[in-house]
């Protein structure tokens, strides 16, 4: 029996090793800092975004409440004269702004609708100066058409419509323009055909489609955009280009970044005390089981904390910060539905290993539950919330995945282990008598 045994108990002691290696080695980075570039992970891992070389954690986006800087928020009013869909103006100024500010160097700045789409809030992290940034804002968007020579001949304000258009299986955009437009466009269509004409947005180059034949009529197609993403990208952009909406300052306000170094601090702090507690009760409670627990937390968090770091469009806020302490929370509570079955075949006399399996599949429809309604109102504040509220939503949506991965698998690969190494005993893992079996 114990050459049997022997096999299970390697293994185990192994599994332990392995997984205690690794749970030190990435704390360790986790404090003392990880380059995530093209030198390290990156080139084991090429799909993962690029974080500019920056250390994990270090690589955190931070949102505007813990980094400081200053936002603004924008009623949106479309003027009576303008031709086009609100809903598409809307989206071509917002990437128009957001791509100013990536020019300018705020690159980790967001630009989103908020008021249910009439309006837009902008947030610019490390702002030294907010004026200079307002003004770029405030800046109506210039469009352009250049000759293949470079000059220009016509502006934006001749376009009225620029549209997405699906044709013969190609992605393209669709554009009208003023009768003055037309007659220009005409002219210089008629003379350029096999040759360039470009479209500039704030002197940057938007596209430079080649004219195949003269367009007499003001109505053109931009043809062989690649993608639908690109070519309604491009699409709104001529149109907000041409067509601004007019934005009206409602709010402005700076974060200072010591108010934000102290939120930050202060919310570790009590994050780190209440996980402390949580653990210390854990061990109390479910002795060896607790330990596990305990181990399968830290486990966790680290995970956590990386894909943050690595997944992109998460931004740390503090409301980010309560939807991971609130992932903690739903990370414990599986586990303490697992001990008390766990424990409940203990006390009727199950041995150890058949005691794990009969507890995790008594409390897996309980944790699936639990889990699955979270997820759902996650992805309803997603779907729905902005900023703050969708900061939220975000590392919670992430949380819960995470947790439900390490009650699922880490908690019972350690569970396994620890029985594999002969530690069978009831009294430690529960303070009950066990029941005589009759």
């Amino acid at each position: 029996m114990s050459k049997n045994r022997r096999p299970s108990r390697t293994r185990a002691i192994v599994v332990l090793c392995i997984l205690l290696v690794l749970t030190i080695a990435s704390g360790v980075l986790g404090a003392t800092g990880m380059k995530l570039d093209s030198r390290g992970l990156y080139k084991l891992l090429p799909w993962l975004p690029s974080t500019n070389a920056e250390k994990w954690p270090d690589s955190l986006s931070l949102g505007l409440d813990l980094r400081g800087g200053v936002y603004v928020e924008y009623s949106a009013e479309k003027p009576a004269d303008i031709e086009g869909s609100f809903d598409t103006l809307m989206d071509g100024t917002i990437g128009v702004i957001q791509q100013r500010l990536t020019d300018k160097g705020y690159p980790e700045s967001t630009v989103q609708k908020i008021n249910n789409g009439t309006g837009i809030r902008v947030e610019i992290p490390d702002v030294t100066d907010p004026q200079a940034v307002l003004d770029l804002i405030g800046t109506p968007a210039e469009l352009s058409f250049r000759d293949p020579d470079g000059n220009e001949f016509m502006t934006g304000k001749m376009v009225q419509t620029a549209t997405y258009l699906y044709a013969d299986g190609d992605h393209q955009v669709a554009f009208t323009l003023t009768s003055e437009g037309a007659s220009l466009f005409a002219d210089m269509t008629a003379k350029s055909i096999g040759k360039r004409i470009a479209i500039y947005l704030d002197n940057e180059e938007l596209i430079a489609p080649t004219v195949q034949s003269a367009i007499p009529n003001g109505r053109g197609v931009i043809n062989g955009m690649g993608t639908e993403e690109r070519a309604k990208t491009i699409a709104a952009q001529i149109q907000s280009g041409a067509l601004p909406l007019v934005l009206t300052q409602q709010k402005v306000d700076t974060v200072s970044a010591t108010l934000g170094d102290e939120a930050l601090t202060t919310s570790i702090k009590a994050a780190m005390i209440g996980i402390l507690l949580v653990m210390l009760f854990m061990i109390i409670r479910y002795r060896m089981n607790g330990v596990v627990a305990s181990w399968a937390l830290v486990i966790y968090i680290i995970a956590l904390f990386f894909l943050i770091a690595v997944i992109p469009g998460i931004q740390l806020t503090l409301p980010g910060l309560a939807g991971v302490v609130l992932g903690i929370g739903m990370a414990v509570d599986a586990n303490v539905i697992i001990y008390e079955r766990f424990n409940e075949e203990m006390r009727l006399g199950r041995p150890a290993r058949a005691a794990v399996r009969a507890g995790f599949k008594n409390a897996m429809s309980a944790i699936l539950d639990s889990n699955v309604t979270t997820l759902i109102a996650a992805v309803v504040l997603l779907i729905y919330g902005t900023g703050s509220v969708q900061g939220f939503a975000k590392t919670l949506l992430l949380g819960v995945i995470v947790s439900m991965f390490s009650a699922v698998v880490i908690t019972r690969l350690l569970m396994n282990s620890f029985v594999a190494l002969g530690l069978t005993k009831p009294s430690l893992y529960c303070s009950a008598k066990v029941k005589e079996e009759q």
